[in-house]
Formats: structure tokens, sequence, C-alpha cells
């Protein structure tokens, strides 16, 4: 479902390498966690996988789409969820919703249906007549979470999607996750909460200084490192 080959992205003229040769596959049916700490490479890679920055070299695709030969039909197979929620402030909810409804050519009928489905799971159905500048950032984050999955895609991609959700809304995304999986899609996200990678991912993958140092399963990356914990050998390998 995602394919990295060989990516590359320097900023400073070359100087300052934010992701280097990095190469991964996400598979159908996977969720997948992408983990490192901060100035890692995490949101450089995620960007250049949704079509918000250019690799200098490399190859991504996303369902089989070319980001870079077919960047219009790859958008259309991701739900992308930035790691800060930035909406129009000046939209009311729903009016921020039917625009990207608009922009995905989501029929009337099943925007209607999707978009309160959604917006019952997250309980921000009250809220969705007011402008967003009014809303809190947890709110923001539910609203773009919404937006996100309104053209149903197969591939989700989610920049750190719990930060700022309540207790109920986290776990209810997870569930969402979960079945989006069950159902032969996938989800790529970026987490700092390790615990939560270790309880829901299939596999992950570390970044560090922009390379990805270890990708599998807990098992795999275990058998190589010997620690108890996913926290214990990222600690390990980001030291």
């Amino acid at each position: 479902m995602i394919e990295l080959i060989g990516v590359n992205k320097s900023y400073a003229k070359g100087s300052v390498k934010a992701v280097d040769d990095a190469t991964l596959a996400v598979k159908p049916g996977e969720i997948f966690g992408f983990l490192g700490p901060n100035g890692a490479g995490k949101t450089t890679t995620i960007k250049m996988i949704v079509g918000l920055l250019r690799p200098n070299s490399g190859t991504i695709k996303v369902a089989d789409v070319d980001v870079l030969k077919d960047p219009l039909e790859a958008k259309r197979k991701i739900g992308f969820v930035p790691d800060q929620p930035q909406v129009y402030d000046r939209l009311t909810g729903i009016e921020y919703l039917n625009f990207l409804a608009d922009v995905y050519q989501v029929p009337e009928k099943v925007r209607r249906e999707r978009i309160e489905h959604f917006l019952e799971i997250f309980g921000i159905e009250d809220a969705v007549g007011d402008l967003v500048q009014s809303y809190s950032h947890g709110m923001k984050q539910k609203l773009v979470l919404t937006g996100a999955l309104l053209h149903n895609p197969p591939v989700w991609i989610m920049d750190e999607p719990m930060v700022g959700l309540d207790p109920r809304s986290s776990f209810l995304l997870k569930d969402l996750m979960a079945e989006h999986c069950r159902q032969g899609n996938t989800v790529f996200f970026s987490t700092h909460v390790l615990d939560v990678a270790e309880r829901l991912c299939d596999r992950v993958a570390i970044i560090n200084k922009g390379k990805i140092i270890a990708c599998g399963t807990l098992d795999e990356i275990n058998e190589h490192h010997e620690k108890e914990t996913l926290e214990k050998i990222f600690l390990e390998l980001t030291q």
C-alpha cells in the first residue's frame, strides 16, 4: 500500500539531510507505526508521502500510484491528518467538512451519512455549526480527522493523530484504525507514545537522524536487540 525506495530529502543546499535513503514497504491490512525522536525525520517523510514535500531523489508509491508522477490520483487514495490541526478559522465546522467533501467529490447522500457518523463518534455534532476559531485544539483535531476520512480513502496517514484527543476519542480512533485494516486497508501513523505503538501496530519502523534504523514486528526487532519492551529498544537505538 505504501512503498518508499531510496528516498532522500536535504535542506540548506544539501548540508542538512532530513531523510537519508529511506526504504520501506507497508502492506495492505497493516497498522504501521513510525517512531523517532524529535527532529528525526518523521514529519518530513510523511509530508513527502502525501505530496506536500518533493524528495530530492527516490520513489514513493501509495496504493500502486507514484506520488511524483500522478500526485492527484495518489492524494485521492490518502486520508491525511497532519501534526497540527490547521483549519480555516472563518468557516463553520460543517462548511469545512462540506468543502473537503466537494474537493473529493463525495456524493451528497454519502457525505451526509459519513459526516453524521464521524461527528457522533467524536462527539462534536453540537459544535459543527460554530466557527472553527471557537474550537479547542482537541475539537479541531476531531474535525480534521472527520475531514480526512470523508472520502473513505484506503490509506490513512496520520502524524501524531492522538495528540489533543480525550481518552474516549483516542480509544474510538484506535478502533476505527483497527477496523479499517481488517478491511484490507492500511494505516501509517507516527507517535511518541510507545505503549500505543506496542499495543496497536503490526509492524513499526524507527527513524533517527534521517535514517531508518529498525523495521519489523516487535518480535523481529527484539530478536536483534534482546530488550523486553519497545521503549527500551527505542532508547537504545536513538540514544
